[in-house]
């Protein structure tokens, strides 16, 4: 739909974080913002400015993210070949995988209900995913772990896992979901929390927490203690990056309509995205 002559769009891509710093444009850094407003502007021929979802920190990935951009152009989703071009472009590590028409006022962030996080470890060496999980060996006892990860749900406010100095307006968090799982076939253990907002450096925060309780150096009940203290100094140390996956963000049902003819690129990947027409 249009508003002042142009018409907005929302982007749905994916990206493996290791080369970029973070998802925001920065003008002395390599971002994944920059780099698709970059490939955006060389195809549409007009200034693009993406708006993301969350802004993920340096090295950390996405395996579905939400953008949205606004164009001249009202038929962006009629034409096959611009996602094929657009991954022609960018870096392998980026994937657009479909675009479509939505509400002139829908806001990629802001109008997102919430995001779900996923963080991977491996418990035993694998070559395969040096730089796609966080290697730990050590024994973690998986329902300790869990007791905690119950904890979270009963708080708002969680300030003991902000990033120092980060510029939030509000530590207030609202936590729906979170829960260890196994993974025993690829031998890893998987965190995923999903919460309507999160802070910066939270997930590894709580992440770095849990291991702690995990390994016995805290009881699960330290949680609460760590989240009342209102203090990062009493939360754990942070997990590396490269085990952070964002994996899904909740909108409105009636945001994410569209028509048969919105882009999806089916050489991108091999399973087709939910709801999402082929062309």
């Amino acid at each position: 739909m249009t508003f002042g002559g142009y018409f907005r769009y929302f982007v749905e891509l994916a990206y493996q974080g290791a080369p970029f710093c973070g998802w925001q444009a920065q003008s002395n850094a390599v971002t994944v913002q920059g780099t698709l407003e970059q490939a955006l502007e060389m195809l549409l021929r007009e200034n693009v400015r993406l708006t993301g979802a969350g802004r993920t920190d340096t090295g950390v990935h996405a395996s579905f993210f939400i953008a949205h951009f606004d164009s001249v152009a009202n038929d962006l989703h009629t034409k096959p070949q611009l996602i094929r071009s657009i991954n022609s472009i960018v870096p392998k590590e980026i994937a657009v995988y479909r675009i479509y028409p939505v509400a002139a006022d829908a806001h990629a962030r802001f109008d997102a209900l919430s995001r779900t996080y996923l963080y991977r470890i491996a418990t035993a060496k694998n070559p395969f995913t040096a730089h796609l999980a966080y290697h730990l060996y050590r024994p973690l006892d998986m329902d300790k772990m869990n007791e905690a990860a119950k904890i979270l749900t009963g708080y708002t406010d969680f300030t003991s896992f902000r990033k120092l100095h980060g510029n939030e307006t509000t530590n207030l968090c609202n936590i729906l979901h979170a829960q260890w799982t196994e993974d025993a076939g690829n031998r890893e253990l998987h965190f995923t929390i999903a919460a309507n907002r999160f802070l910066r450096n939270m997930v590894r925060a709580v992440v770095g927490s849990m291991l702690e309780i995990g390994s016995g150096k805290r009881m699960p009940e330290d949680m609460r203690r760590i989240i009342e203290a209102k203090d990062r100094n009493a939360a754990g140390m942070s997990v590396p990056p490269h085990g952070l996956y964002l994996t899904d963000i909740a909108y409105p049902a009636e945001m994410l309509k569209f028509g048969e003819t919105a882009l999806y690129d089916k050489s991108c990947r091999d399973t087709k995205p939910k709801g999402c027409p082929e062309i």
